[in-house]
C-alpha cells in the first residue's frame, strides 16, 4: 500500500483538477439553460432543477455500485472510471443542441459520479484515525482551490461563448483521467477487499445497513439536511444573482471564486485545528450554525456587494463536513469504508433529488408576477430553516449514542 502522506498529495491533485473542471461550468450551464429556453428565467429554474435532480438520481442510483466496485477492485479502477465518465458528459455539454442533450449529459455524469466517495474511502485507507478528519478537510481544501480557479475562468470565459467552458472542462478531466492512469497509486490493501455483493450495492440495502451503527445512522440523517442546505448553490446561484442583482458570468464567476477561497482556508487551515481545540462534535454543531446564518443573510442581502461579506460567515460551515465524515470513518471497519462512503454518497445524491427541485421551484413561486409580494430570498430562508434542522437532528444522535471523540 503507498505510504500515505505521497498518496494524500496525489488524490488531492485529482479532486483540484477534477473540481477545477466542474467549477469552470458552473457560471455558465443555468444560462445556457436560459438561452435554450428563450430566456424565459422561470422555465429556465424549472429546467435548471430538473437537470439536477436527475443528475443527482442517477448518482443515487450508482454510486453505491461503485462503492462496493471499489473495496472489490480498489479505488484507484473507480476514480479514473468516473473522470473519464465526466470528460464524455462535458463533451455532450458543449456539444448539446437542444435541451434534451442537457438531460443526457446529466445521466452519462450521474451514473459516472463517484469521485467523492471513492476519495473519501481512499482518505480512509491511508490515514490512521485520529488524522482523519484533517485528512477530510483535504478534500474540502481541493474542493476550495478548484473553486477558486474554475469558476473564475469559466465567468471570463463564459464572455466570449457559452459552450467554450465546457471544452475547456473536457480538456481539463481528460487530461486529469490521463494523469491519474500514471501517477495514483492503489489504496485499499489486498487483505482489506472483500468480494462484491449486489446487497451493499442496492441503493436501499445500502442505506439500511448504516444502522448497524447507531451513531453513523443518525449522522447519515444531519448530512442528508446539511446537503439538502448546501445544494442550494449549485442550482440557484447563477440564476438568483442574476435576478436579483443583475450578475453577469463574470460576477458569478469572481464570487464563486471567494467562495472556494475560503473554503480552502478554512479546511486546508483552519478544520483542523480548530477541531483539536473543540472537538469533532461541536465542529459539527458550529459548521451548522454558520450555514443557517450565512442562508439567511443571503435571502436578506438588497445589494450585491453584500454577498461578499456573507460568503465570509458562510466559510465556517466548512468545519462541520470533516467533523462528520471523520466520526462516521472511525466507526465502521476498513473493509467496508467503500461501501458506508458510497450509502453516504447516496445520501448526498438524495439531497441532490430533492434541493434542485424545491430550491428551484420555490425561486419561481417567490419572483412570479402573479405575486403581489416577490420574496426573491424565500428559498435561502428555507435552506437556513434546514440547516438549524440538522443541528437539532445531530443533537438528538450524540445522545443516543456515545461518540466516538468529543
Amino acid at each position: 500500500m503507498a505510504r500515505p502522506k505521497p498518496a494524500i498529495i496525489f488524490i488531492f491533485i485529482t479532486l483540484f483538477l477534477d473540481i477545477f473542471g466542474i467549477g469552470v461550468i458552473v457560471p455558465v450551464l443555468p444560462k445556457l439553460v436560459e438561452q435554450l429556453q428563450h430566456d424565459n428565467i422561470q422555465a429556465a429554474a424549472h429546467s435548471v432543477g430538473l437537470l439536477g435532480a436527475l443528475y443527482a438520481l442517477m448518482q443515487f442510483v450508482f454510486s453505491p455500485v461503485l462503492g462496493a466496485l471499489s473495496d472489490r477492485f480498489g479505488r484507484r479502477k473507480v476514480i479514473l472510471f468516473s473522470l473519464f465518465g465526466s470528460g464524455v458528459d462535458y463533451l455532450l455539454l458543449a456539444w448539446a443542441p437542444t435541451i434534451g442533450w442537457l438531460y443526457l449529459a446529466r445521466i452519462v455524469s450521474g451514473i459516472t459520479a463517484a469521485n467523492f466517495s471513492a476519495a473519501s474511502a481512499y482518505i480512509a485507507d491511508v490515514t490512521p484515525p485520529e488524522k482523519r478528519a484533517a485528512g477530510f478537510g483535504m478534500i474540502g481544501a481541493a474542493f476550495g482551490l478548484g473553486f477558486i480557479a474554475g469558476p473564475a475562468i469559466g465567468g471570463l470565459l463564459g464572455q466570449y461563448g457559452l459552450r467554450l467552458p465546457f471544452v475547456v472542462a473536457a480538456g481539463i478531466t481528460l487530461l486529469n483521467w490521463l494523469y491519474g492512469a500514471f501517477v495514483l497509486p492503489e489504496s485499499l490493501a489486498p487483505e482489506n477487499r472483500r468480494p462484491f455483493k449486489w446487497a451493499s450495492a442496492h441503493p436501499i440495502k445500502a442505506l439500511t445497513a448504516l444502522s448497524r451503527w447507531p451513531l453513523v445512522m443518525g449522522l447519515a440523517g444531519t448530512h442528508f439536511l446539511s446537503t439538502l442546505s448546501a445544494n442550494i448553490y449549485p442550482c440557484l446561484w447563477v440564476l438568483y444573482t442574476g435576478s436579483r442583482y443583475g450578475w453577469n458570468s463574470k460576477q458569478v464567476g469572481l464570487s464563486l471564486a471567494l467562495v472556494g477561497v475560503m473554503a480552502a482556508t478554512v479546511q486546508a487551515g483552519l478544520a483542523g485545528r480548530v477541531l483539536k481545540i473543540i472537538g469533532e462534535r461541536r465542529g459539527v454543531y458550529l459548521g451548522l450554525l454558520a450555514m443557517a446564518v450565512a442562508m439567511f443573510c443571503y435571502g436578506t442581502a438588497s445589494q450585491g456587494w453584500m454577498v461578499y461579506f456573507i460568503i465570509l460567515i458562510g466559510s465556517m460551515a466548512g468545519i462541520g463536513s470533516p467533523a462528520t465524515q471523520s466520526m462516521i470513518s472511525q466507526a465502521v471497519p476498513a473493509d467496508e469504508q467503500g461501501a458506508v462512503q458510497g450509502a453516504l454518497n447516496s445520501i448526498t445524491s438524495i439531497a441532490g433529488i430533492f434541493a434542485p427541485l424545491l430550491w428551484t421551484a420555490l425561486f419561481s413561486w417567490a419572483i412570479s408576477p402573479e405575486r403581489t409580494i416577490h420574496i426573491p430570498g424565500l428559498p435561502f430562508y428555507g435552506a437556513s430553516v434546514v440547516s438549524l434542522a440538522g443541528a437539532a437532528w445531530a443533537w438528538r444522535a450524540f445522545q443516543k449514542s456515545k461518540p466516538v471523540s468529543v
